[in-house]
């Protein structure tokens, strides 16, 4: 590991008995993350947009624990987060075949798409990948999550959030702005952190106790994530660069750290809690957005993702 980026997670918690799943887990942090799981015994699921990538994925990560004991479980789930209707049938397959869900990780992401993208369902794409289809599955998923306590819910964000002033919540799909792909995909990851500011209030109103939730920033990793992305940004960027096994070590702190039993809420950066930009801050903006995402995800306004109830 390069020195530049000297850290560790700080644990050797072993996870046998539990269940994670790991949105966007065939590469990059993902999968790095996926690896750490198994090795520690936890039975792994990768949701996927790719059944086909995710089982190499799995195949891959096996054969590299290839002689090493006491290891977990590897499955695969199909999840397309641009489309809702995947999402829905992520959570019901999950729902049903899952009695508890101990780590949720929303790693996987789309970056700076060149032109205006919208899904099947009317969404501009990376704000859809990015957060819409979290929020939702994290949402559906809400009751497993509560009967699992402990819990955690770990949303991968950036530190590019910082680098806007507003959120135009009226105006999440570039319908009356001008589309910009870096624009939206900062908005995107800036939601991720007003998501998880506003689930942790949600949880604390619902006096919900022993799920936690928190956001991060990986570090500017050398992943796919980066293919739309022009060559000499790529050449500026190549010097901060952190590997993926460098870059996950803050998702895995996250989901397994003792220390973060006793945290929500918060943002991450490097293996510790950080402030976020102001406007990830602000209780007023998160709220707006928990609204409008609840809306365009099609949720219907009696649903009640906070009740504790047996599966």
């Amino acid at each position: 590991m390069g020195s530049a980026w000297s850290m560790t997670t700080n644990s050797s918690a072993r996870l046998a008995g539990k269940t994670a799943v790991i949105t966007g887990a065939n590469t990059g942090i993902g999968k790095v993350t996926a690896k750490n799981f198994y090795e520690r015994g936890a039975r792994v699921i990768l949701a996927c947009r790719s059944v086909e990538k995710a089982q190499q994925a799995v195949d891959d990560i096996k054969r590299q624990c290839d002689g090493k004991e006491d290891l977990g479980q590897l499955e695969v789930q199909r999840l397309d987060l641009s489309s809702l209707k995947s999402v829905r049938a992520c959570a019901e397959d999950l729902l049903k075949s899952e009695s508890r869900i101990n780590m949720l990780v929303n790693n996987a992401g789309i970056m700076n798409l060149p032109k205006l993208t919208r899904n099947e369902d009317g969404n501009e794409m990376q704000f859809a990948t990015n957060h819409l289809g979290h929020f939702l599955l994290t949402v559906l998923l809400m009751p497993v999550l509560l009967q699992s306590a402990p819990a955690r819910i770990v949303n991968v964000s950036s530190r590019l959030h910082f680098f806007t002033l507003t959120l135009n919540v009226d105006d999440l799909n570039f319908e009356k702005r001008r589309y910009g792909p870096t624009r939206a995909y900062i908005q995107s990851k800036l939601c991720n952190v007003l998501f998880t500011k506003e689930l942790a209030e949600k949880l604390k109103e619902n006096r919900i106790e022993g799920v936690n939730v928190y956001s991060l920033h990986p570090g500017v990793i050398n992943t796919e994530l980066k293919r739309h992305m022009d060559i000499p940004m790529k050449s500026i960027l190549r010097k901060f660069t952190k590997t993926p096994e460098e870059g996950a070590l803050t998702t895995i702190y996250c989901a397994t750290n003792e220390k973060c039993a006793r945290e929500t809420g918060l943002y991450y950066q490097n293996c510790k809690s950080t402030y976020p930009s102001w406007i990830a801050n602000n209780r007023k903006i998160s709220k707006k957005l928990w609204d409008a995402s609840w809306t365009m995800a099609g949720l219907k306004e009696d649903f009640q993702p906070f009740e504790v109830k047996k599966l």
